[in-house]
């Protein structure tokens, strides 16, 4: 039941950051609207994607460190993981940008529909960057 009640509190708390963050999305395309500023918008965009990765790996991270034991940071997933999930999620920022012409398939996520790959990539890197802290086994 203590289990139960951790994990339905921490959803619930996931819930509500996630609502707070939607609305906040949607005064910053509301004032964008207005002034033609579309930075913040695209900054928020970049952004909380990752942070709902590092909030649902939280939970369990939480846990570990209840354990208290010596961490080490597992390189080899931040690298084959964390760091194509960041080159994707950040992908069709970067092809607007003086070197977008240079980056392989840079067009192909810049290209109508790839926010949903792009939003899912966010959200794997923000989970591997927590989940490579480890505890040696």
């Amino acid at each position: 039941m203590k289990r139960f009640l951790y994990y339905l509190g921490c959803t619930i708390v996931i819930g509500v950051i996630f609502y707070v963050g939607m609305k906040y999305h949607i005064n910053l395309k509301r004032e964008a609207e207005m002034t033609y500023n579309m930075f913040p918008t695209l900054i928020f965009t970049i952004v909380s994607p990752v942070v709902i990765g590092l909030l649902l790996r939280i939970p369990k991270l939480i846990l570990e460190i209840i354990e208290k034991k010596k961490w080490t940071f597992d390189w080899v997933k931040i690298v084959a993981v964390g760091l194509p999930a960041l080159y994707v999620a950040l992908a069709p920022y970067l092809y607007y940008s003086p070197m977008g012409d240079y980056l392989p398939f840079a067009a192909v996520f810049a290209s109508f529909g790839a926010s949903t790959i792009t939003t899912a990539a966010g959200i794997v890197f923000g989970y591997v960057l927590l989940d490579s802290l480890k505890k040696p086994d």
